[in-house]
């Protein structure tokens, strides 16, 4: 079943891409946003289509294989995964290259409600491969909870 984000995610593509072709960073964060979707519906072969065989992650101590078996563990870990992803920055570096930063909330739990968060900043790489966008390679860090607290907005009383 597919989400009301998904369904508008998927309708504003399709609408640029009737108009003209979508740019580096239109592409880029399409894959992004089809990665959150597949692992929130727990689908980790379609999730590691999007990752080159040649990752490396986690200044090189993370390959293509390791990140199939985090993920494995996640998902046997937690009944259900989210990511809340905040707004993505692409830099197109060369024709066949892009960066992508991100912070995301990350959360899982059994069912609806989550047991577990924690934001986290991506940094990632993406090379054009035989016409697709494909993950190169990544880091992330845990964001301290009281630098997730002071960026939150003051709410006003009125």
């Amino acid at each position: 079943m597919m989400t009301q984000r998904a369904l508008l995610a998927g309708l504003v593509v399709l609408l640029v891409a009737c108009s003209q072709p979508l740019t580096v960073e239109q592409r880029v964060i399409a894959v992004i946003r089809q990665m959150e979707e597949k692992i929130e519906a727990g689908e980790r072969r379609d999730f590691m289509t999007h990752i080159a065989e040649d990752f490396s992650g986690r200044d090189g101590r993370m390959n293509r294989d390791q990140v199939r078996a985090l993920v494995v563990f996640q998902l046997r870990r937690f009944e259900r995964l989210q990511a809340q992803l905040f707004p993505i920055t692409v830099t197109e570096t060369a024709p066949d290259r892009a960066t992508a930063e991100f912070r995301a909330l990350v959360t899982g739990g059994p069912g609806w409600i989550p047991e577990r968060g924690q934001v986290y900043d991506f940094s990632t790489s993406w090379r054009l491969i035989d016409g697709d966008w494909l993950l190169a390679g990544a880091d992330w860090e845990p964001v301290p909870l009281d630098e997730v607290l002071e960026n939150l907005p003051t709410p006003s009383i009125d």
